[in-house]
């Protein structure tokens, strides 16, 4: 939850935009912030900080949009109706579940007393889908665990 809070603040947004909308702000900043506008070193060093933290965060918010959510729907029920969970690791209120396809997704807000009964589920999939896999904001993460 944490670094979805940092993305929105970045972006200046509070609550969760249209990929449009999020585009142009993210336009807007890279703009403002285009490390080639400075002439002082030391104020192009942090614009170059700068521009790469706004790509960070528009690429995350991007992974989390309802509307990336949307077109990957079908991929990602097939996921995790039909692919036991391969790995799993919980952090920081970050549940990340590799499933048997090779796919990782996220997920945000966790608490730990959801983390402890899916460890000690008898059936962990069937928690995952009831109480976790569409409960939870989540993404696809870009790499598998150990990867």
């Amino acid at each position: 939850m944490k670094r979805i809070g940092e993305s929105k603040k970045i972006f200046g947004i509070t609550k969760n935009e249209d990929l449009a909308t999020l585009k142009k702000i993210y336009r807007d900043l890279i703009k403002a912030w285009h490390p080639d506008k400075f002439q002082d070193e030391v104020q192009k060093e942090e614009a170059e900080l700068k521009s790469t933290e706004i790509i960070e965060a528009y690429h995350f918010l991007v992974s989390i949009s309802p509307e990336t959510h949307e077109a990957n729907l079908e991929e990602y029920n097939n996921t995790i109706n039909n692919f036991f969970i391969e790995d799993f690791e919980f952090k920081g209120q970050t549940l990340r579940v590799t499933f048997q396809d090779k796919s990782t997704y996220e997920y945000f807000g966790v608490p730990k007393t959801v983390y402890t009964k899916f460890i000690n589920a008898e059936s962990r999939p069937r928690f995952g889908r009831r109480q976790i896999f569409n409960s939870y904001t989540f993404r696809k993460s870009a790499n598998a665990m150990g990867a």
